[in-house]
């Protein structure tokens, strides 16, 4: 009989919002699957929203007869999101995994970077308009730093509401960037300029400015902007374990073991904020237009000032690669090489796509500080 009772209680807590969240969720699961999707991140929210969304789960914290019953998942925030340590945790393995050589060969491409950040102020600005508060306009504008844990570590910093909305948005565009950057570019560039060819001449970078470049990135960076410093401090000290030559087995930890447990943790965490009352609002569709804008005029600010350079400049640049400045490693760098292989199936632009898409990983990071320090 209080098996009976449960069910029945289940069912008359049951809304429609729970269904369409259950519907949500098993379109992440679908495209996670089927399509490839950033996998390991989309799955585990997909199957998250679901659970959270069942009535009377136990997987959240529940208020029974004046007893608090503390969710499984709800405890994972806490010790995970809350204080910021999963995507700190997350950052190690990602710097562990970055390999700046093609950026120390040429680092004038790191102006790339910087300049593919322009989405995340534009968006500040467009937020702000259509009437967020500052705190919550400035979380939304981070989904242009195109880098999840970046997005997650303000967001959750700045206590915005819309936490979950904003990190469905950073990692969905993430993980749409072939979908999304192809026909942006194509539309503000010449087939002229797509056909541009670069030469890469590899020149050898030594071990010392390996090790020296994450040292050096962290102190200037945390100087220009101390909120910064969790992350690049983690995102460098992950970069310093790979390079220093004798922690190889730590090095490939981070980059595996780490790596891909703290994103299967942060991705079911997450789904705490996906519950159909915080989630089915208009302002969520509004967040997700809004970091389509952001994510878009971060691929023109890029390819823009390539554009711009090549007016003064001898040595043209392909301005495609200008848009691998966005955060999203390596997803950008391998788009720009696709696009211009198929524009001129000899024209490599691989090497000067990486170099500008790890610019723009530090400068996300950078960014998200500088958002920080002006409105924590």
């Amino acid at each position: 009989m209080e098996n009976l009772a449960t069910l029945v209680a289940s069912f008359q807590e049951l809304t429609i919002g729970n269904v369409i969240m259950w519907i949500i969720g098993g379109l992440m699961i679908f495209l996670a699957i089927k399509k490839e999707m950033e996998p390991s991140l989309l799955l585990p929210m997909g199957f998250g929203a679901i659970l959270v969304n069942m009535p009377l789960s136990g997987a959240i914290t529940q208020i029974t007869n004046g007893v608090t019953e503390v969710g499984f998942l709800d405890a994972l925030f806490e010790a995970g999101i809350a204080n910021e340590l999963f995507p700190l945790l997350l950052f190690i393995g990602i710097g562990a995994m970055i390999d700046f050589t093609p950026l120390l060969t040429n680092p004038k491409l790191m102006i790339f970077g910087a300049a593919a950040q322009f989405g995340i102020f534009f968006t500040l600005l467009m937020a702000l308009l259509f009437g967020f508060e500052m705190k919550d306009a400035a979380s939304v504008a981070i989904i242009g730093a195109a880098d999840g844990p970046t997005s997650i570590f303000v967001a959750n910093v700045l206590e915005s509401k819309y936490l979950g909305a904003i990190i469905v948005a950073a990692y969905s565009y993430m993980a749409l960037v072939p979908i999304i950057q192809p026909p942006v570019i194509k539309l503000i560039t010449t087939k002229k300029e797509r056909l541009i060819r670069m030469d890469y001449a590899q020149r050898p970078v030594s071990k010392t400015t390996k090790i020296l470049f994450p040292i050096i990135i962290t102190i200037v960076a945390c100087l220009a902007a101390p909120r910064a410093a969790g992350l690049v401090g983690t995102l460098m000290f992950g970069n310093l374990i790979r390079e220093c030559g004798v922690l190889n087995s730590l090095s490939e930890t981070a980059q595996k073991s780490l790596a891909n447990l703290i994103t299967l943790l942060l991705g079911i965490t997450v789904a705490t904020k996906m519950q159909a009352d915080q989630f089915l609002q208009g302002e969520t569709l509004l967040i997700l237009a809004l970091g389509l804008v952001a994510f878009v005029f971060d691929t023109v600010g890029g390819v823009m000032i390539a554009k711009l350079i090549n007016v003064f400049s001898k040595k043209k640049i392909n301005p495609m690669i200008g848009a691998a400045g966005i955060s999203a490693f390596p997803m950008s760098a391998r788009v720009i090489n696709k696009m211009g292989l198929q524009e001129d199936n000899q024209n490599f632009l691989l090497m000067h796509a990486v170099a500008v898409n790890v610019s723009g990983q530090i400068a996300s990071v950078i960014a998200g500080g500088l958002i920080l320090g002006l409105f924590g």
